[in-house]
């Protein structure tokens, strides 16, 4: 998993030459809407991509993480399908919604039923390399996501040059993400996380979150600012010092979401003296993103080692796929 983490900047690298070779046909109804349908690691790309890009997109772009499409769905719905395994249940069930509903399918997957369907029915499909764990390849389904937004005049084209920057960023910053991912898992061995991130880096914090979940087998939980002020910020009531909270913090972060950040650590340093701000870097909003997902992943396998657990071990996700082929 150390290895699949190093080299983040090389799948992407990897992922932006096969975004530009896609072969994807033109539609000949105008899109009205995206759907993204994916889990885990396939489907956290959808969060931070709609998240992104929802300054500049055209139409509305949605996320499904579970068996069924919302009602709006038709032909006019851009439904975009990944799978890395190309298994995923839930995954599948939604496409055969889709296709029963006309909708134009673009599929992300390494192989699997989702391959063999896409080839069969001709629907557009990005193949990505496969061999690995799904939650090592963000990197291809982030990025094939951007491109197939892009031929679908859902975007611009901008995210192109930002993926590029983001690359170079973090090959550059790369000794010094590791020092301090290094540090920030010393400070999280033996408590639990609690992870705040602002609004549109909610998908930056359920990466990060799953990552500790699958990486360093630990729960931890995460919540965004300034939803959490309406409500989380009132359970912060007793004092424990197992729990380490983590901010990310975009350096051009909005004004009055700043002077909550430094309302909360306020309340929150009254019950809990492990509080670690991570702040952004990068000059756009991919940038950021990608570096606060590399970090966070070197973070989570760093702390795994820590805690002596087996990196790429999920046998409990293993043992819940085989019940529910029983069924």
């Amino acid at each position: 998993m150390k290895t699949l983490v190093a080299n983040f900047s090389k799948q992407l690298s990897d992922a932006i030459t096969i975004g530009v070779n896609a072969k994807l046909s033109n539609v000949g109804t105008p899109i009205s809407n995206v759907l993204i349908c994916g889990l885990g690691g396939s489907g956290i790309g959808g969060t931070i991509v709609s998240e992104l890009v929802a300054g500049y997109s055209k139409v509305p772009i949605n996320i499904t993480k579970g068996y069924f499409i919302p009602a709006y769905v038709n032909e006019n719905t851009l439904v975009i399908v990944s799978s890395y395994s190309g298994n995923t249940e839930e995954t599948l069930n939604c496409l055969e919604l889709a296709a029963a509903k006309n909708a134009k399918i673009a599929s992300i997957t390494s192989g699997g039923k989702l391959l063999e369907i896409s080839k069969e029915k001709k629907y557009d499909h990005i193949l990505v390399p496969g061999g690995m764990p799904p939650r090592a390849c963000l990197g291809y389904s982030l990025t094939q996501l951007f491109f197939i937004l892009g031929f679908f005049k859902v975007i611009d084209d901008r995210y192109k040059k930002e993926l590029e920057n983001a690359i170079k960023l973090i090959d550059d910053e790369e000794s010094n993400i590791i020092a301090e991912a290094n540090s920030i898992a010393e400070k999280l061995k033996g408590k639990t996380p609690v992870i705040y991130a602002t609004t549109y880096y909610e998908g930056v914090a359920i990466r990060f979150r799953q990552q500790l979940n699958e990486n360093a087998k630990m729960l931890c939980w995460h919540q965004i600012i300034p939803e959490m002020n309406h409500n989380e910020l009132v359970g912060w009531t007793e004092k424990n010092d197992k729990l380490s909270v983590l901010i990310f913090i975009d350096k051009q972060e909005y004004s009055r979401n700043m002077a909550r950040i430094e309302i909360n650590k306020e309340v929150i340093k009254k019950y809990t003296s492990h509080i670690t701000e991570i702040y952004s870097k990068g000059n756009t909003s991919i940038e950021k993103a990608i570096y606060f997902i590399h970090l966070g992943d070197w973070i989570s396998v760093l702390l795994g080692e820590m805690r002596g657990v087996d990196l790429m071990e999920i046998n409990v996700i293993n043992h819940l796929k085989s019940e529910l082929s029983k069924i």
